[in-house]
């Protein structure tokens, strides 16, 4: 480090302020006096003045004539080949020291530049270091600009730690952004569906349309002919009655002049009187008259008359023509009626598709779009080596718990203590430490195997005492009583590698059951709901070779689960039979509910539990239905209850509803209502499913 010395010729003042030279002191003979400043003697209040260690310059304000004695932190080069003073007699010259530092943090951001160094924090560090200078040069202003520097320092610190603490976010949005995609993406299926749906059914009717008309043409066409043919027939039956009638003439005729020659010949043969003869063939044809005349008389007036029977039938038939034409004219109206309908929802449907559509276009614009897993392989190859046969077959959501899993245990792996909680009452009771705790780095086999130990040790213990006790008590004595002095670093250790582990559902779950963010019962039916079937297995297998037939299986799982439809029942044999062996004919049952030293379930335990996450859901999705986004009263949810599941007892009944409200039983009739995103969020928590059997489509 070197001393400079430029000495120039003062201007003429022209601030304000008159700075006087200050007498250059050491408040501390050992103190290195880094600058020498000479000026004016300022016009200031001396009880400000301190014994001065450095001055400051007040360039460009005295400009060159100052005699500026610098102190050079920033090179080890000679500082002494300096312009000369005459050249800056007439312009204002920066100091000497001022131009170093200048050059000095030039130099180091051109070296960062050329490094393509883009982080914020390594160009923030050769500003640092000129402060560092500046500040080790004026030793008065030093107290002041240290802290002026710890108080931006402050400053960043809060504001990384804000920063990080905003990081679970981003994983949070995209989570929200994923679930909103698949809720979208169910509603464009949905819709899809129904306007298929209602599409075929409008082409049916179309269908059904059209054949009523062929059938209505086709019985008029019918009608005409049936006129056509009665008139033939009418006409064909008045022709002959005309010919009989004419027949029937005819033989009378040929009758009466038989009679008339036979009485003519019997009366010449007897010897008849002729006038008598006369006389009666003159009356005989009086009445063949009046008969002629009778007989035009009625040939006149029913002539066109058909026979009764024939009118009878035809009268019918018409009538029944009638009836079938007024019905088809009704379903015609309907149908159009229909149609008429159908075209009105048709062009509404329209609309909201082209609404949804333009949803659509909006949301792929403003969507996030998807992530490229395959980048972590290249960025984190040392973590993601089995990244391949992890990830095949899983969402999105699933690839983030993976990667949060797989992050979590590498930097969980390399700390070495855990800071403690604090002894307040919001630090869980298995935390609750003021120093420092040992990273123990459990392996999962070991934190299974304890969560597995307490778990039935808290059973017996529970079953014993007849009522359920805290988990997070239980679990601190069973540490403690276990492990001695080594029980806080086996409580962290455990809490934390349950807390990332988020593939692994039941060591999770633990952490959930743990925290208070899931029901100990809901874990019970969660992992441990197949007991009874293989209770029931257990009894019908009377060999008892560990296997039993496909029937039989089939029976015992209706028995265990008599909620479960058909589908999941036959869901169920198929994933018990994917896992049987080519040599087996039976089902060995107990193998089916294996599971390996990490707590991964066998195939047949991961269908059961989908189906049991899958009903669950369902069944607050019907709750939901009914209830709507009003408040919601106990009265109201305990009338949805029974309307969904009309099978459920009293006992259930009331647990359901204290576990949605937070409130015991007695207190339900005079709870204030609550929305029903904090009510379905309550009993998310719990064991809550239907009771009665499923009704089958």
């Amino acid at each position: 480090m070197e001393l400079s010395t430029i000495t120039v010729q003062p201007p003429p003042l022209r601030t304000r302020l008159h700075l006087p030279a200050i007498p250059t002191s050491r408040s501390d003979p050992g103190e290195d006096m880094s600058n020498v400043y000479s000026f004016a003697q300022p016009q200031i209040n001396s009880n400000l003045i301190n014994s001065a260690i450095g001055n400051l310059s007040t360039w460009p304000a005295y400009g060159a004539g100052q005699t500026i004695q610098k102190y050079k932190p920033c090179t080890a080069s000679d500082l002494r080949s300096t312009r000369s003073a005459k050249e800056n007699a007439n312009t204002v010259s920066k100091p000497r020291y001022l131009e170093k530092l200048e050059s000095y943090l030039r130099r180091e951001l051109q070296s960062l530049d050329s490094a393509k160094v883009m982080s914020q924090e390594l160009r923030l560090q050769p500003y640092r270091d000129v402060f560092d200078y500046f500040m080790e040069d004026f030793k008065t202003y030093k107290p002041l600009l240290c802290a002026i520097k710890n108080e931006y320092e402050v400053t960043l610190a809060h504001q990384r730690e804000q920063i990080r603490s905003l990081e679970p976010l981003k994983a949070m949005l995209v989570s929200v952004s994923e679930r909103c995609d698949k809720e979208i993406q169910k509603i464009y299926e949905n819709e899809r569906l129904e306007v298929k749906t209602l599409k075929t059914e409008k082409y049916n009717l179309l269908k059904l349309i059209d054949q009523l008309e062929e059938e209505k043409l086709s019985l008029q066409t019918q009608v005409a002919k049936l006129q056509e043919e009665m008139e033939k027939v009418y006409l064909m039956y008045r022709n002959e009655s005309d010919a009989r009638k004419l027949l029937i003439s005819d033989i009378n005729e040929l009758k009466y002049q038989q009679e008339d020659l036979r009485l003519s010949q019997g009366h010449k043969e007897q010897g008849e009187d002729p006038v008598t003869l006369a006389v009666a063939l003159r009356a005989a044809r009086n009445d063949l008259t009046k008969t002629q005349v009778l007989l035009n008389t009625l040939q006149a007036d029913y002539g066109d008359v058909v026979p009764r029977r024939d009118f009878e039938n035809q009268e019918k038939h018409l009538a029944t023509c009638v009836e079938k034409i007024q019905v088809l004219q009704k379903d015609l109206s309907q149908l159009q009626q229909e149609h008429k309908t159908l075209l009105e929802i048709n062009q509404q449907v329209v609309q909201q598709r082209d609404s949804f559509c333009q949803e659509v276009g909006d949301l792929q614009k403003s969507r996030t779009p998807r992530p490229d897993w395959e980048k972590c392989v290249d960025v984190f190859p040392e973590i993601f080596q089995r990244w391949s046969e992890l990830s095949d077959g899983k969402s999105s959501d699933q690839l983030v718990d993976l990667l949060l899993t797989e992050l979590g245990t590498k930097v969980l792996q390399e700390k070495d203590f855990f800071p403690g909680m604090g002894t307040g009452d919001n630090v869980p009771i298995h935390l609750r430490q003021d120093r420092p705790v040992k990273n123990l780095r459990l392996s999962l086999r070991e934190v299974y195997g304890v969560i597995q130990e307490i778990w039935k040790e808290k059973f017996a213990v529970d079953q014993q005492k007849g009522r359920q006790s805290s988990l997070p008590e239980f679990t601190i004595n069973y540490l403690q009583r276990k492990f001695g002095e080594a029980s806080p670093g086996w409580s962290y250790s455990l809490h934390q590698t349950c807390q990332i582990q988020l593939i692994n559902e039941q060591i999770h779950s633990f952490y959930r059951v743990l925290m208070g963010q899931m029901d100990e019962d809901l874990y019970s039916a969660w992992f441990h709901g197949h007991k009874h079937l293989q209770k029931e297995l257990l009894a019908a297998d009377s060999s008892n070779d560990g296997s039993v037939t496909q029937e039989q299986f089939r029976i015992q799982l209706r028995k265990a689960f008599p909620s479960k439809s058909s589908d999941g029942i036959q869901d169920l044999l198929d994933a018990a039979e994917s896992q049987l062996k080519p040599e087996d004919e039976n089902i060995p049952y107990k193998s089916l509910f294996s599971e390996d030293e990490e707590g991964n379930p066998s195939h047949f335990i991961g269908v059961l539990r989908n189906q049991f996450s899958a009903e669950r859901k369902q069944y607050l999705i019907e709750l939901r239905n009914i209830l709507g986004n009003n408040p919601v009263k106990p009265e109201d949810l305990k009338t949805a209850i029974l309307s969904v599941d009309p099978a459920i007892d009293d006992e259930t009944l009331d647990r359901y509803l204290s576990s949605a409200f937070k409130v015991p039983k007695e207190q339900l009739d005079a709870d204030t209502p609550l929305s029903p995103n904090q009510i379905f969020q309550n009993l998310e928590a719990v064991n809550v499913k239907k009771t009665g059997p499923v009704a089958e489509e």
